[in-house]
């Protein structure tokens, strides 16, 4: 005794949203993956960074000299 028959359009339906759901999940893996590597590659940029920004003597600061404009009368 039959008490719900699935259609042949609810069967294509159905197979058409797990596919979805499928293609939702392996997107998913490829965009963390991505952000992983993009992580670990900003890490290592920022560490050779400090590697190579060691302080080093610089001039003093000197300050801008100031030239006043003369009015000009006319």
């Amino acid at each position: 005794m039959q008490v719900a028959k699935i259609t042949g359009q609810g069967l294509i339906s159905m197979v058409i949203l797990v596919a979805l759901l499928w293609a939702c999940v392996m997107g998913e893996r490829i965009v963390v993956a991505r952000a992983n590597a993009e992580t670990s590659q900003t890490l290592r940029a920022m560490r050779s960074l400090r590697i190579r920004n060691r302080r080093e003597p610089v001039a003093i600061p000197t300050l801008p000299s100031i030239t006043r404009a003369h009015p000009r009368v006319g």
